[in-house]
């Protein structure tokens, strides 16, 4: 009967997140896993960021997993991957208490991550970072529900059918015209799971009954939309919708039957300042493998714009984490020259109605400031500091 368990390990991708490409078995102990990666409408730009799997059986096992099969492209250029040796993995035991991995190789002649570990229960759950689905923001939302300054819409359809949200908190006692307008909105690309919990964290805040909380309430409207992508984050894709585009490209050559999310949230925007609405700030959140930064098409949008992209690193560096030794970088107008809709909703937004849109990219490695890759509750914590910098940038120009 021992034996018979000891055999007894299988590999899960049948629930929602979930990501995993073909498994080979070297021994009972060692599993080579191919990170399944998602190429886009044209077949290139393929991109292996995002892995999410269980395992059962491994109790007390003594096991080798190497991550393979990491290496794609990026903007049309090859050789890039995502999943880099300073990209710790986390594992869980319930799906809800995330660790990192202590024990890893980088093994860079094959471009493999090597993870080593004794599973503690029957049961584990591997991940490039903290898992959030469309299930963690139903709950979250449920939670809030009937809340006196929250508002929730529906906006659209995504290529599956599900909802694109747009929630918007302020005061409704506290007139809005001369209440300042902050634009958010988080994951674009289904990997980047942690700009939905600073999207989380900062919603918590925004409706908490702390004195600063109610303060924004009263002098801004905060409208964010949570999940821009969430046909992606419920098959475990990457960045790229069902019909293989990306939503962070193609802000200038939008389709609205193949990409009926870009379509959804740009006509959201463009209503709002079109009926005579501000827009004081758009921001992006996204994550990215090395340092934290802010970006966006700066030398366009001349002297006020690169103020306030000065202003709100600075806001973030008293208020939050966020380490950028780079500072503000010039994305220009569009991200592959010459060739039409390669453009960000930053630079599409600026190009359509020439609105302060930035894009903040959020490190998954290690931060100096917490000594370790980011948690669930260093992102939340994070975004209860960003709406409070995003504020006080507004108010430092």
């Amino acid at each position: 009967m021992l034996a018979l368990l000891l055999l007894a390990i299988t590999f899960h991708s049948d629930f929602e997140g979930a990501s995993l490409g073909k498994v080979e078995i070297v021994s009972e102990s060692y599993y080579r896993c191919a990170v399944r990666g998602e190429s886009d409408h044209e077949g290139r730009n393929r991109q292996a960021t995002w892995y999410y799997f269980r395992m059962d059986g491994v109790f007390e096992r003594q096991l080798t997993i190497d991550l393979v099969d990491l290496v794609g492209e990026y903007n049309y250029q090859p050789g890039a991957h995502g999943v880099t040796k300073d990209t710790r993995p986390v594992y869980s035991y319930d799906r809800k208490t995330w660790k990192f991995f202590e024990n890893l190789e980088w093994v860079e002649k094959t471009t493999t991550l090597r993870l080593r570990f004794t599973a503690a229960r029957q049961s584990i759950w591997i991940a490039h970072i903290p898992p959030y689905t469309n299930r963690d923001l139903d709950s979250l939302l449920r939670n809030l529900h009937g809340h006196p300054h929250l508002k929730k819409d529906s906006i659209g359809k995504s290529v599956g059918g599900r909802d694109i949200l747009l929630l918007t908190v302020t005061n409704p006692a506290v007139p809005d015209r001369n209440k300042r307008v902050i634009w958010l909105m988080a994951r674009q690309h289904a990997w980047e799971a942690g700009t939905s919990w600073v999207a989380e964290g900062a919603l918590r805040y925004l409706l908490s009954s702390e004195p600063g909380a109610a303060r924004l309430r009263d002098e801004y409207i905060f409208k964010i939309n949570p999940m821009a992508d969430p046909d992606g984050v419920a098959r475990g894709g990457v960045r790229y919708n069902a019909n293989g585009y990306d939503l962070n490209r193609n802000w200038d050559a939008v389709a609205p039957k193949l990409m009926p999310e870009i379509y959804a949230l740009r006509q959201a925007i463009l209503d709002w300042v079109d009926s005579r609405h501000r827009i004081d700030l758009f921001l992006t959140l996204h994550n990215q493998e090395k340092e934290d930064l802010i970006e966006g098409p700066i030398a366009a949008g001349g002297t006020r714009f690169k103020e306030l992209a000065d202003q709100l690193s600075r806001q973030l560096k008293k208020k939050t984490v966020f380490y950028s030794p780079t500072g503000i970088s010039d994305s220009g107008l569009t991200t592959t020259p010459g060739k039409k809709g390669r453009m960000t909703v930053d630079q599409g937004l600026f190009s359509d109605r020439g609105l302060p849109a930035l894009l903040l990219e959020l490190s998954v490695e290690q931060i100096p400031a917490l000594g370790h890759s980011p948690t669930i509750e260093d992102r939340l914590e994070f975004g209860a500091g960003l709406v409070q910098a995003v504020a006080a940038a507004l108010i430092s120009r």
